[in-house]
């Protein structure tokens, strides 16, 4: 039997203009009924990845931002620049709702044994809107959390957990020996970490701070090397040879990192051939580009060879690629190991109306290493 729950909730929306605005805002909407398929989640913990960032501010310009309405409905506002709307015209004048992933409680199901089952149940589902108090989902999009894990326990088990299993998963495709990984102490780069360290994969990981060395150190990272050393690129070309690495994953995006990571695997490379060639050493780098922390231009200077791959990554692809055997072999695995190896750690627990505090915002659009905030539209 389903429970009692509002005919409607709050959902974060947001509207780019036309005339080059951006407004978030918290509407009222309808709960809907579930088909047979369905449930209806009560939403009660759900991240703020950078991808969700994506959607959420798209490419205004922040530091324009302004904050009205009232501490209950607040909404903020801010300039969008004009190269930014070319990129948005598919989504102008669309009020959109954001949030990838998160965890609740169902309280409504359909009528299909499977959905049913999930009735009472606590599940962390990956289905876009779910920054929202109530999200409908297929039973298809869910997972059941495992007895004892918690909503915040459950709430990124899809988009980080999946996109470093897929990393590793893309290195066998490839026939690739190792990795190496950019901003590496997120919590995506932690969890990395552990999977390379149960897996027995090569993992170069490469950070800004010595926090975030000593941080991974701890964790067992063997290969931890900081991009601000003056000796970098010496330790990084080092390192690339020793594990015979020659597969990189960058989540900067933008300035001279992902050519660094090509020019480091090129001449790793070339420490190992007997004979000069002018085309270099023949041997095949790719780097994915999966985030753009930094939106400067990606620059790749000479030095790289000529058999080098730059290209972006996104982790939906890659699933559809994979097929039906790898993504139930991945999703079981980050349900076995929800509280270890995938564990999420959070700077903050927010409500929707706090997340739309101008100062709050500003935090997590900062998008640094090691923090990471967490939604509850039940709060």
């Amino acid at each position: 039997m389903s429970q009692t729950v509002p005919a409607t909730g709050l959902q974060l929306r947001s509207l780019v203009t036309k005339d080059g605005k951006l407004e978030l805002s918290l509407a009222e909407v309808a709960v809907p009924e579930p088909g047979p398929d369905d449930v209806v989640i009560q939403v009660e913990a759900t991240p703020i990845n950078p991808s969700d960032l994506g959607l959420l501010v798209g490419g205004a310009d922040m530091r324009t931002a302004q904050a009205s309405g009232t501490k209950d409905r607040p909404v903020i506002t801010a300039d969008v620049p004009q190269a930014a709307l070319r990129a948005m015209a598919a989504r102008l004048d669309l009020s959109m709702p954001a949030g990838n992933e998160g965890a609740g409680l169902v309280v409504k199901a359909g009528s299909s044994p499977a959905a049913q089952a999930l009735l009472g149940k606590r599940v962390t589902g990956l289905g876009g809107e779910m920054y929202a108090q109530y999200r409908m989902l297929n039973v298809a999009q869910v997972m059941e959390l495992p007895a004892g894990a918690t909503s915040r326990d459950g709430a990124s088990c899809f988009v980080n957990p999946l996109t470093a299993l897929s990393f590793v998963e893309t290195m066998r495709m490839e026939g690739r020996k190792g990795i190496v990984h950019t901003a590496a102490a997120s919590n995506l780069g932690q969890m990395l970490v552990k999977i390379c360290q149960k897996d027995n994969v090569p993992l170069v990981n490469i950070v800004r701070k010595q926090e975030q060395a000593d941080l991974l150190k701890g964790l067992g990272a063997k290969y931890v090397i900081d991009s601000t050393s003056p000796n970098f690129m010496e330790e990084l070309i080092t390192a690339l040879a020793e594990t015979d690495t020659t597969l990189g994953f960058d989540a900067i995006g933008g300035g001279p990192l992902a050519g660094q990571l090509l020019i480091a695997m090129e001449a790793a490379a070339s420490r190992k051939m007997k004979e000069f060639s002018r085309y270099g050493s023949g041997q095949e780098t790719q780097v994915y580009i999966y985030g753009r922390l930094d939106m400067s231009p990606t620059t790749v200077p000479p030095g790289v060879g000529f058999a080098w791959n730059l290209s972006g990554y996104l982790l939906t692809p890659f699933l559809q690629k994979a097929g039906a055997e790898v993504r139930a072999k991945m999703r079981q695995r980050v349900m076995d190991e929800l509280t270890t190896t995938f564990a999420s750690h959070y700077t903050a627990e927010i409500s929707l109306a706090e997340a739309l505090d101008l100062d709050t915002l500003h935090a997590y659009n900062a998008k640094a290493t090691g923090t990471k905030y967490l939604i509850n539209p039940s709060k």
